[in-house]
């Protein structure tokens, strides 16, 4: 049963990053003006008349709009749910005094962190810094529960060739670095609304490499806005896509180089695996631009970026070479 809630954590923690990846597409981060309510409701979102006439009455500036307001609650309501699952998970291997106990108390703080971090998201009216950091705080989430759920499985298999992933484990570290970088510079991304800065792929407004400003990556400054309070300028907005792009270049060329080594170490399943997730982000990357970021392949673009995170996290704990030598020990 442990193993199974497990599980479930890392599904709900999946589900939470690709709805929170809806919330932010959709504009509904400000759903909701307050926090952890909306419109002071704790429950629902204004709809009744009454309801309506209370909440214009208590946030004149902000104008209900139901449909964005459900969006931000769905994902405050999951979110809560993993948060309370994930308490009761530690509890458990502490009483237990199970191997996981450490990685749970540390996803504890985590999930704590992004807490503070998803009020502040709505005080600081969607200022782009923390709602990056909210969402690389729900990738570690993502990132721990995987962690702790591969730990479960490789300490219930003692067969060698179940137990070792035939896997470099040094190029899956440099794979993972590489990724949380482009995790980063994609949330960065999203949070800046850049996603369209570029028309045209490969090229970038009809230049190989266009005019740019460092101003983008002030990580103090307001959405919209520059560091001076100025609306910020279109060639900020290129240098974010663009640096994107750039990182994506690099941990494409990382990954396939961790498949072609995969296959040849005969782990074909997980070579396929981490492959296939390459193609289809790839192939999902450029489909956005092109396409001018249709909802459902903004979505799937933060869900396929999460299965690599899921894998490479997995593939990180299965060949982690004291194991190899614990084996052979006995």
């Amino acid at each position: 049963m442990f193993a199974l809630a497990s599980r479930l954590a890392a599904l709900m923690a999946l589900c939470v990053v690709v709805l929170g990846a809806y919330v932010r597409i959709h504009d509904a981060g400000l759903g909701c003006p307050d926090w952890p309510g909306c419109y002071g409701q704790l429950l629902g979102v204004p709809e009744a008349a009454h309801e309506l006439a209370a909440a214009q009455a208590a946030y004149p500036q902000a104008p209900v709009e139901a449909g964005k307001a459900w969006k931000e609650m769905a994902h405050r309501y999951l979110a809560g749910s993993l948060g309370l699952l994930i308490l009761g998970l530690t509890v458990i291997a502490w009483r237990n005094r199970l191997p996981e106990r450490g990685l749970l108390s540390l996803t504890v703080l985590v999930v704590a962190a992004q807490a503070t971090l998803g009020m502040l998201t709505v005080t600081e009216l969607l200022r782009p810094g923390i709602v990056t950091l909210h969402l690389l705080g729900g990738m570690t989430t993502l990132a721990l529960l995987t962690a702790s759920c591969a730990q479960q499985y490789s300490a219930g298999h003692n067969r060698i060739e179940r137990l070792v992933m035939p896997a470099p484990h040094g190029l899956v570290k440099l794979a993972l670095a590489v990724l949380i970088l482009q995790l980063a510079l994609g949330g960065w991304v999203s949070t800046n609304y850049a996603g369209l800065a570029c028309n045209g792929f490969p090229d970038c407004n009809n230049s190989w490499w266009p005019a740019m400003q460092s101003d983008g990556f002030d990580l103090t400054r307001a959405l919209h806005l520059d560091a001076n309070g100025q609306p910020i300028a279109g060639p900020a907005l290129v240098a974010i896509q663009m640096a994107h792009r750039v990182g994506a270049a690099v941990v494409a060329a990382v990954l396939l180089l961790l498949g072609v080594r995969l296959a040849q170490r005969g782990s074909t399943g997980w070579s396929r695996g981490v492959l296939l997730l390459v193609a289809v982000q790839i192939g999902l990357g450029i489909a956005n631009v092109l396409l001018h970021l249709p909802v459902p392949l903004a979505v799937a673009h933060n869900a396929v970026a999460a299965l690599l995170l899921m894998t490479l996290v997995s593939l990180l704990v299965l060949s982690r070479p004291h194991r190899e030598r614990l084996v052979f020990r006995r």
